[in-house]
């Protein structure tokens, strides 16, 4: 199937909604590779496996896939030859169990799932594999029982620890060694016992130093008088891991003699978790097994898009068995582009083997060839404008058509001349219909309209739209096209009733006013508006204005200049600012006595205390100013 047709149809977006009700890895992976199948007999297959899981699913209280991992990885490193730890053990002791529990289950199902429950037959049953792992793995561990000689190595190791610690004891109790000790614990380094012994009496302690703190105040010394039983212990260590390491190669070579068996058994499980994961998806969103055929006829009975939440408006659609091309018409953002999108994305679940949300009576055909060209796919990289991509597009589509093919146009050959466009797009169509095409093609070009109402084997249908309240009812109607309603939205988004009154005339008899303007008079009241002087002095001196680029006011400073700019005190800053970025507050005269020094608004105290002293010949104040101008 082509890979841009199930990207523009979001398929992989559904594929991740079944994906949730997995339950492993093993199921996700399966739904991963799934890929649109032509081939009727493994779809019927597929989709009968549909209903069999949703009534298992109805009548059970739950499915035994809990617990069941992907085992993959451990039987990748038994095939290698490499011996698994006790983790992977316990893993695989789970998966084999799984595996005993799901066939039980399923054989018992038989009833109303035949095809499912026959299944079950190719899991293998190795209760004997999983006893031994039992009995040998506990706590994540080889445990003491796996065997005898591990059972006497561990009491011996038991035995030579309890010498090793009763001797470190006595050394930690003794009055002789209390000054050398730094905390009286027992401690290991490199699985040896120690002493933390103060790093200035180290040579004072008979023993092994194995290790020193990090700030060198302590070393950890093994004493002379457990160094016998620690090597007892290290020895007893060793045999410990040999005796481990059978057992571990014997449950791995268990393993290993039905590595055949377990991976058909994961293939089984996963398969499974996969329909089961179908099941759920299918009836959390009450969706059908549609009926299936391969001669074209698709009846979709309240479709729905699966990506759609919310109140969605379902489609009624049909094509394939009066008609085999559908020409759709109607409104902006009316629907089309959605109509077609549903069209595509439930005829590639149902040949995925998915259910879809639709009702009982909905019929899908199989096709060997779905393709679509919806959206914008304009390349800057190889110089495509948007026409030109989809053109390309239409090319390589009519290039790989048959009689087996769905073919999804949204705006069939827009972006270009009228004319052109229409009848391309109708030589187009009808190329694709005598190679037998099944084709379905939104368009706002009327004479595309009354082409598929004069050809026998063409039909209209259009999205439905409410001229009273100017909204589109994302309706398709079957039968009868619709208009774009270009002046009614137009109307609704704020055009004025004068340019839509133009617009009619000019779409009925061509005739078009050219209402020249009058230079004269525009440069009048340009030349007008520079000379008022009152405009000029719209703002004053001492005039609050609010500042409309900070949203906040300043006292105007210097008045307006030939570019429209005013001087604006704002936060002991002079800013220019024009007149369109500021609004009047209040004026000076309304917030100032008449004879009010304005300048004094724009000195600080401490320049008109200095301005003050200067007057009343003070010298002080003449040696600040001798001072300021570097005198």
């Amino acid at each position: 199937m082509n890979i841009e047709t199930i990207e523009k149809l979001q398929l992989n977006e559904v594929k991740e909604l079944i994906k949730v009700h997995c339950v492993s890895s093993l199921g996700k992976e399966l739904i991963d590779k799934i890929n649109p199948s032509s081939n009727l007999s493994i779809l019927r297959r597929k989709l009968n496996e549909n209903i069999e899981a949703r009534r298992i699913i109805e009548n059970s209280n739950y499915i035994p896939l809990e617990g069941l991992f992907n085992i993959s990885p451990i039987i990748d490193k038994v095939e290698k030859g490499m011996i698994l730890e006790p983790n992977e053990l316990i893993k695989m002791e789970d998966f084999l169990r799984g595996c005993r529990k799901i066939k039980k289950f399923m054989a018992d199902k038989e009833f109303y799932s035949p095809t499912l429950s026959s299944y079950s037959l190719n899991i293998t049953e190795c209760l004997n594999i999983e006893e031994e792992i039992n009995y040998c793995i506990k706590n994540n561990k080889v445990d003491s029982c796996a065997s005898k000689e591990l059972k006497k190595i561990r009491r011996s190791i038991d035995i030579a620890e309890g010498r090793v610690k009763e001797r470190l004891n006595k050394f930690l109790t003794s009055s002789n060694n209390k000054k050398y000790i730094q905390e009286f614990i027992i401690s290991k380094r490199d699985e040896r016992y120690v002493i933390p012994i103060k790093a200035s009496y180290k040579n004072e302690v008979d023993g092994v130093v194995l290790d020193t703190s990090s700030k060198g105040q302590t070393v950890f010394i093994e004493p002379s008088s457990v160094s016998k039983y620690s090597m007892e212990l290290i020895s007893l260590k060793s045999e410990e891991i040999a005796e481990e390491y059978k057992i571990l190669s014997y449950l791995s070579e268990l393993i290993s003699e039905k590595i055949s068996n377990i991976k058909l058994n994961i293939e089984v499980i996963g398969e499974y978790d996969m329909v089961f994961a179908k099941a759920k998806y299918s009836l959390n969103n009450n969706c059908i097994t549609p009926k299936i055929n391969n001669n074209g006829y698709i009846n979709i009975v309240n479709g729905k898009h699966p990506l759609l939440k919310g109140n969605v408006v379902p489609l009624k659609f049909i094509i394939g068995k009066n008609y085999r091309s559908l020409i759709i018409t109607g409104p902006n953002a009316g629907g089309k582009t959605v109509a077609l999108k549903v069209v595509g994305i439930l005829t590639l679940m149902t040949q995925c083997g998915f259910d879809i949300p639709c009702n009982e009576e909905s019929e899908i055909s199989i096709f060997d060839n779905i393709f679509v060209d919806i959206g914008d796919n304009q390349s800057i990289e190889n110089a495509l404008s948007t026409f030109s991509s989809h053109i390309k597009n239409i090319a390589n589509i009519m290039n790989k058509s048959n009689n087996s093919t769905l073919i999804l146009f949204d705006e069939i050959c827009s972006g270009t001349e009228p004319n052109e466009g229409a009848g391309l797009a109708i030589a187009i169509l009808e190329e694709l219909y005598l190679k037998g095409c099944i084709t379905v093609a939104s368009t706002h070009y009327g004479e595309i309209k009354k082409f598929a109402l004069l050809h026998p084997e063409f039909e209209n249908a259009g999205m439905m739209f409410d001229k009273d309240t100017l909204e589109p009812l994302y309706k398709l109607t079957i039968g009868k096209s619709e208009n774009s309603n270009a002046l009614f939205i137009s109307k609704k988004m704020g055009i004025s009733e004068k340019v839509l009154l133009k617009s009619k005339d000019y779409i009925n008899d061509k005739s078009y006013n050219f209402d020249l303007l009058d230079r004269n008079k525009i440069n009048k009241k340009v030349e007008t508006v520079v000379e008022n002087k009152e405009y000029y002095n719209l703002y004053e001196k001492g005039d609050k204005v609010k500042l409309l680029d900070y949203d906040d006011y300043g006292i105007v400073y210097e008045e307006m200049d030939k570019y429209n700019n005013i001087k604006v005190l704002y936060k002991n800053d002079f800013i220019e600012v024009n007149i369109k970025r500021v609004n009047p507050y209040l004026k000076a005269k309304d917030l100032y006595p008449a004879d009010y020094d304005l300048n004094s608004l724009f000195t600080s105290y401490k320049d008109r205390k200095l301005e003050k002293d200067i007057a009343r010949g003070s010298k002080k104040a003449l040696k600040k100013i001798q001072k300021i101008k570097g005198l």
